[in-house]
């Protein structure tokens, strides 16, 4: 199967985020596209939320590093390694704010028939030292 020039794929994301007590979560079902290029897989899709919109990129590196980018009314780009604390930008409407990630969880792994992907991370993250909130986050997809 070529993915150099996409697929269409099943993506359902579940994440729950823990904060301040409480834990909320949430589960989406949408159809996007696979890409293979120079070693990384790239499942993007678009996520609705409250009728708008936002394009959404996973970005799965051959070393197991995990790219997150999200672009709306705020922009999000988010890189995870086991083990690792990554600075992270958030672009808002007043301005960019810098927070951090802490993984502590993640595995990716693949299967050929059909081909599909399962990603499992767990991360925390933080604005300074402040602890926002714990994060969950399963991505599946099915070409």
């Amino acid at each position: 199967m070529d993915l150099s020039k996409g697929m269409p794929a099943k993506v359902e994301i579940k994440t729950t985020v823990s904060q301040g007590g409480s834990t909320e979560s949430f589960v989406f079902n949408e159809m996007g596209k696979v890409v293979y290029m120079n070693g990384s897989y790239y499942i993007r899709y678009q996520e609705t939320y409250d009728e708008i919109e936002i394009p959404v990129t996973f970005k799965l590196d051959a070393t197991g590093a995990v790219t997150l980018i999200r672009r709306g009314e705020t922009t999000t780009r988010m890189r995870f390694e086991q083990g690792e604390r990554y600075k992270t930008s958030y672009q808002t409407p007043q301005g960019v704010i810098t927070m951090e990630t802490v993984t502590h969880e993640l595995q990716i792994s693949y299967r050929e028939q059909p081909f599909s992907g399962e990603l499992q991370l767990e991360y925390d993250l933080y604005l300074g030292q402040e602890k926002l909130g714990e994060h969950k986050l399963q991505l599946l997809f099915t070409v």
